[in-house]
């Protein structure tokens, strides 16, 4: 049998190859065609704009992924977001992928570009677009223009942006056409490419049918007209390369942000090497391990300070450092444990005196300005007589209540199983983590995939049964089988970062990277909400 290293290298190659095919966004042929046309495709253009040798930390790598299929695909979203560096300054960096359907915006598109803007806004982080987009995919129209959270909301987040002193920055390098006009020009600045970028509510062929100018879109809504004659864009440029330098320069003069106060010290290795986390953290996803050992290979000097570590132990609950950054860590148990009152607890269940131990933890990270880091490998509450007359749902609502208040940022990753309410109280999505990733070995549902597929079973065949109708054992096998692979497919990691339940899919050597940087993004936005659980169940 192969070993745990050689499985999880299986799903890092799976991950890699993955990553490969989506970076070409529309494939060779059209990053070719943007070439010809003397401009540089989305990627090269976040990689020429941010500091050599700089981190960045893409955000919605795998968005979209399988969602458009019988449209063609859209990889990506069609749209490059991450955190980098730009003249030293950390920043939101949105770029336009014309390889793809010539950066129209599908549904995705919309929910990965709000996704960024709230990265700037939840951690006042200037924010920087590059524009080349064909505009909304019309096909689809319904489903990215009138609601809420769809296309509108984009420049609804300019307005609110600019009012609240976060710094916008656009470049229009390409195609920018309609209500998607709006973005750039309702940044703080707004620079323009000569002979590639445009920007016009309507192009020529619109205006054609609409009022009978007969115009070309150079002349409607090109560099020299908004740059000499309209006065809509400040500036325009020769090519990309120079409106890229344009905008680092732009970027060397900011202010100097402010500082929420998080705590920082030269970072150290962990002592444990983060290599053995392969060996460590087990592919199969019954396996029990001990989640320490975990922790201890992500944390500054495998030193991992624990809060009451002889209760509640289903929960691991403690203080340490990330790359210098003190955070405290809530991290489900794997391995089984046994309670003060000699009871056997399962790993990856969140009991009464867990979610009462956790509940405190987090109330006092928030009382000392301590970020939250989030480890999910979480089956859900325990459940059961004795569990409910123990008052587990009041003690699952308190840690649910102190955590859903926090104002610390809070982290969190899917390091394996995220089923149920264990995901809400573990800091899923829906309690706004500033960042949530996935690990290969991830996995979110309701419940597991064969707990769900046997409940789906019985309900299926109860119906059939009420219609006079019976399988065989040989076809409620088949039925089980085809339930089970559907119920699979909707698991993994890559189903919830195709729908940005998940900002994206990573190798467990990637986390400190990700804390870190998240924590650095959250120190340019200082606290100032006080801390208030509301009434608390006790």
């Amino acid at each position: 049998m192969a070993s745990n290293r050689e499985l999880f290298q299986k799903l890092l190659s799976d991950l890699a190859s993955s990553g490969e095919v989506v970076r070409l966004g529309g494939g060779l042929k059209r990053i070719e065609d943007q070439h010809r046309k003397g401009k540089l495709t989305a990627r090269e253009r976040i990689d020429y704009l941010l500091d050599p040798g700089s981190r960045f930390l893409e955000v919605g790598l795998f968005a979209g992924d399988n969602l458009y299929n019988d449209e063609g695909g859209c990889p990506s979203g069609g749209v490059v977001t991450g955190i980098g560096y730009v003249s030293g300054r950390q920043c939101v960096v949105v770029a336009n992928d014309a390889t793809v359907k010539a950066g129209a915006w599908f549904p995705i598109a919309a929910k990965k570009n709000l996704r960024a803007q709230e990265l700037a806004m939840e951690n006042r982080l200037p924010i920087i677009y590059l524009v080349d987009s064909a505009g909304v995919y019309l096909p689809m129209q319904a489903e990215v223009f009138a609601d809420k959270e769809h296309f509108g909301r984009i420049f609804r987040n300019n307005a609110r942006m600019s009012a609240d002193g976060i710094v916008q920055i656009a470049a229009i390098m390409g195609s920018c056409v309609a209500g998607g006009a709006y973005l750039p020009i309702m940044s703080d600045e707004a620079l323009i490419v000569e002979g590639t970028g445009s920007v016009f509510l309507a192009g020529s062929f619109l205006v054609k049918s609409s009022i009978g100018e007969d115009i070309d879109n150079e002349t409607l809504g090109g560099a020299v007209t908004h740059s000499e004659i309209s006065g809509v864009t400040d500036n325009k440029y020769p090519d990309d390369r120079s409106c890229l330098d344009a905008i680092r320069k732009k970027m060397s003069l900011l202010g100097r942000p402010e500082s929420a106060g998080f705590d920082r010290i030269t970072a150290v290795d962990p002592a444990k090497s983060s290599d053995e986390l392969y060996d460590v953290l087990p592919v199969d996803r019954i396996k029990p391990y001990d989640m320490r050992e975990v922790i201890e290979r992500w944390v500054d000097g495998s030193d991992f300070q624990e809060y009451k570590p002889d209760y509640g132990k289903s929960l691991l609950c403690g203080t340490a450092r990330v790359e210098g950054w003190a955070v405290g860590i809530v991290a489900n148990q794997r391995k089984m444990v046994k309670s003060g009152k000699g009871e056997m607890q399962m790993g990856g269940v969140i009991y009464s005196d867990s979610a009462d131990k956790a509940a405190r933890f987090i109330m006092n990270c928030n009382q000392r300005k301590i970020p939250l880091v989030f480890l999910q490998d979480v089956s859900g509450f325990m459940v059961g007589s004795r569990a409910e007359h123990g008052g587990i749902i009041k003690d699952g609502a308190k840690m649910v209540a102190a955590m859903a208040n926090s104002v610390v940022p809070k982290f969190t990753f899917l390091v394996g199983n995220s089923y149920g309410a264990g995901n809400y109280a573990m800091c899923g999505k829906a309690y706004d983590p500033r960042l949530i990733y996935a690990l290969p070995t991830a996995q979110m549902a309701v419940m597991s995939g064969a707990s769900a597929a046997k409940t789906l079973l019985q309900i299926q065949v109860a119906s059939l049964k009420a219609k006079g109708q019976a399988l065989t054992p040989e076809a409620e096998q088949a039925l089980l089988r085809e339930i089970t692979e559907r119920y699979d497919n909707q698991l993994s990691p890559y189903y919830a970062a195709a729908r940005l339940w998940v900002d994206g899919v990573v190798d467990p050597l990637e986390v400190r990277k990700i804390i870190s940087m998240g924590i650095e993004a959250a120190d340019h936005s200082p606290i100032t909400k006080r801390y208030n659980v509301g009434v608390i169940q006790t």
